[in-house]
C-alpha cells in the first residue's frame, strides 16, 4: 500500500527542486509529508480496550491532506443537518469545455470563482423563470478526474423548490424526477461564465497565462460549443442528502486506499473508468508525475470550494430556512441519526480502534519558500 505522505517525503524536496510551484501548492506538499510523523509532534493517550499508553503523531490539518478531512466534514455536517427541508432535492453537475482547462491551471483563483458563480446563479436565474421561484442552491468546486487529470466541474445540490416572488408562499417543483430543463441550464451557464471570462481578460486578471496562449479565441471557440449540465437522478430524501455531502463537501482528488504501491520511484494507483462502463484500472506513472497531478488539485489559500446561492445565501440563510420550515407546514427540525464522533485510530498493541480527542497541530514554523521562477 502507497501513501501521500510517504511520496511526499522521499521525492517532495526534488519535486521542488525540478517543477514550478506556487505557495500554496509548496504549502500543501510540506504538510502532508510532515503530518502523522515524529516532525509534527505526538500525544500521548491510553487505549479503551487494552488500557496501554501510547503517543499519537498530530496531524497537519490541511485541506489538501487525505489523511485530515475527518473533522472538518463532520463539524460540517452537523452544521448542515438543522437546515435540510422535508422536500426532494435535485443534483446538477455543471462541467466546461477542456480547452479552458489552461485558464484553470495558470489563474485557478479566477477561474474557479467565476466557474462557481456562473454554476449558482445558472440555476437561480432558471429557476426564477421556469419556475417564478427564488431557489436555493449549495455547490461544490471539484478539480479531478479518477485519473487525476484536471477536469474542473461544480456539483450542486437544489432543494426541489423556492420562495414565490413576493416570498407569501412556497413553489414546489411538480416534477419529483426532473428540476430544470438541462439544455436552458446548459447555454445561460456558458453565458454567465463566458462572460465573466472576457471580463476578467479585460480587467488584467489573467495576465499569468503564456503569452502564446491566445486567451480571447480559446473563450470565443468554447462559447461556440455546447456545453455539459448533467442533472442526477433526485435524492430520496434528506437523509440521502446528508450520505452525498459526507462523501463530495471534502473529499480529495486521491485517497490513500487508491494508491496500491509506491516503490520509491513510481505509483501505482486505481481509478475508475466512465467511459468505459465504470471498469476499475490501475496507472502507473513515477513519483514526480505523480505528485505534478496531485499538485494541480490544490487550491490557492482562502479559496472558498463549498458555497452558497440565492435563499440559502451565508446573510439571511437561517431566517430562510425558519420561513421556509413555516411555509412547508414542518414545526420540528428532521432529526437524523448522523452524530458528530471523534476520529478512531488502531491501538499497536490489541489492534484495536479506539477513539481519540481533537488534537490540534502545532503551528507551521516559517520557512523560506522558493519562488515561482
Amino acid at each position: 500500500m502507497g501513501d501521500l505522505g510517504a511520496i511526499a517525503r522521499a521525492v517532495g524536496d526534488e519535486y521542488l527542486r525540478v517543477r514550478r510551484t506556487t505557495p500554496f501548492q509548496r504549502k500543501a506538499l510540506r504538510a502532508i509529508g510532515r503530518c502523522r510523523t515524529e516532525e509534527m509532534g505526538s500525544v500521548q493517550t491510553v487505549c479503551d480496550n487494552c488500557g496501554r499508553e501510547h503517543a499519537v503523531f498530530r496531524s497537519c490539518r490541511n485541506r489538501s491532506c487525505p489523511r485530515c478531512q475527518f473533522q472538518a466534514r463532520v463539524a460540517w455536517l452537523a452544521a448542515r443537518e438543522s437546515e435540510l427541508l422535508p422536500v426532494p432535492y435535485f443534483h446538477v453537475v455543471f462541467t466546461v469545455p477542456e480547452s479552458l482547462n489552461i485558464i484553470a491551471l495558470h489563474c485557478p483563483e479566477v477561474f474557479y470563482a467565476a466557474l462557481m458563480r456562473a454554476a449558482g446563479n445558472a440555476l437561480l436565474d432558471v429557476g426564477r423563470r421556469k419556475l417564478k421561484a427564488d431557489l436555493g442552491v449549495l455547490a461544490v468546486l471539484h478539480t479531478w478526474g479518477q485519473n487525476l487529470s484536471l477536469h474542473p466541474h461544480v456539483h450542486c445540490v437544489v432543494p426541489g423548490g423556492g420562495f414565490s416572488f413576493d416570498r407569501s408562499r412556497w413553489v414546489t417543483v411538480r416534477s419529483r424526477t426532473f428540476l430544470l430543463p438541462v439544455k436552458v441550464l446548459s447555454r445561460r451557464f456558458r453565458t454567465l461564465l463566458s462572460q465573466a471570462l472576457w471580463t476578467a481578460v479585460r480587467d488584467g486578471k489573467l495576465e499569468r497565462l503564456p503569452k502564446s496562449v491566445p486567451v480571447m479565441r480559446l473563450i470565443a471557440q468554447a462559447a461556440a460549443q455546447e456545453w455539459i449540465v448533467y442533472a442526477k437522478a433526485p435524492f430520496g430524501g434528506p437523509e440521502q442528502v446528508l450520505e452525498y455531502l459526507s462523501r463530495y463537501t471534502h473529499r480529495i482528488a486521491i485517497s490513500n486506499s487508491r494508491i496500491l504501491r509506491f516503490d520509491g520511484e513510481t505509483v501505482t494507483f486505481r481509478w475508475r473508468d466512465y467511459a468505459d462502463e465504470n471498469r476499475t484500472k490501475e496507472s502507473t506513472v513515477t513519483a514526480l508525475e505523480f505528485l505534478r497531478r496531485f499538485l494541480m488539485h490544490v487550491l490557492p489559500d482562502r479559496f472558498v470550494r463549498i458555497r452558497y446561492f440565492g435563499y440559502l445565501g451565508n446573510r439571511n440563510r437561517t431566517r430562510n430556512i425558519s420561513d421556509a420550515r413555516k411555509m412547508l407546514g414542518c414545526v420540528r427540525e428532521t432529526s437524523f441519526s448522523h452524530r458528530a464522533a471523534k476520529p478512531a485510530v488502531l491501538c499497536p498493541v490489541c489492534k484495536s480502534r479506539e477513539r481519540l480527542p481533537v488534537l490540534r497541530p502545532p503551528p507551521l514554523r516559517s520557512e523560506h519558500t522558493r519562488s515561482i521562477a
